[in-house]
């Protein structure tokens, strides 16, 4: 792994948009590494999963012989942060999933795939994340948080709409995970906001 002075911050880049958050990582000055083999999981400090499909995503992992070490790396504490779909791949529990479903878990909350409708009502609306402030977010067949237990942040919902009050941003000690895509626009606060996180705990 890379020295905690100078992480570099994995994606998963079996499906998804991954590119996107690399992009993302690069013009804020950090070091990222694709991750497709498990030799890749071992030479990253953190992990980004990304949006994508959550289904497709398992799957793949599962073929790819990366479901398990991913699952084992969050277990043992290593920082991650999902999007959309990766925010499904980091919950304990999906209300709605596929048959057979698994997730890699580590965040104890509950969502629901595709809450907010099909891909034609994707939108994107203003939403305050708390520590940041407010930012742009793209919901695209996004899921929200159902329910959360105890110990996990809640750092935004929906404040407008028919989904009013709704859960779409969460954090748990080395785990953050949001409904939307930062990675899809130019803001990259919530990235920075991530790789904070990861010298955090670098340094502690």
């Amino acid at each position: 792994m890379a020295t905690t002075a100078d992480p570099v911050i994995g994606v998963l880049a079996l499906q998804g948009d991954f590119r996107e958050h690399v992009a993302a990582l690069k013009a804020i000055g950090a070091r990222s590494a694709l991750v497709r083999r498990p030799d890749d999981l071992q030479s990253v400090d953190a992990l980004i999963v990304p949006g994508g499909e959550s289904t497709t995503m398992w799957k793949l992992a599962t073929t790819a012989e990366m479901f398990e070490p991913v699952r084992k790396r969050i277990a043992d504490g290593m920082p991650a942060f999902g999007t959309c779909a990766g925010m499904i791949m980091l919950a304990d529990r999906i209300t709605d999933a596929a048959a057979g479903q698994q997730t890699f878990g580590g965040l104890p909350i509950t969502v629901r795939r595709n809450a907010f409708g099909r891909q034609t009502e994707s939108f994107e609306e203003p939403i305050a994340f708390d520590g940041i402030g407010e930012l742009a977010g793209v919901f695209i067949r996004a899921p929200w948080v159902e329910s959360v237990e105890d110990g996990v942040e809640v750092l935004a919902r929906v404040t407008s709409g028919p989904a009013i009050g709704r859960i779409v941003a969460v954090r748990q000690g080395n785990l953050l995970a949001t409904s939307f895509h930062p990675e899809l626009t130019a803001d990259r606060r919530i990235h920075e906001f991530f790789v904070a996180m990861v010298h955090d705990r670098g340094s502690a």
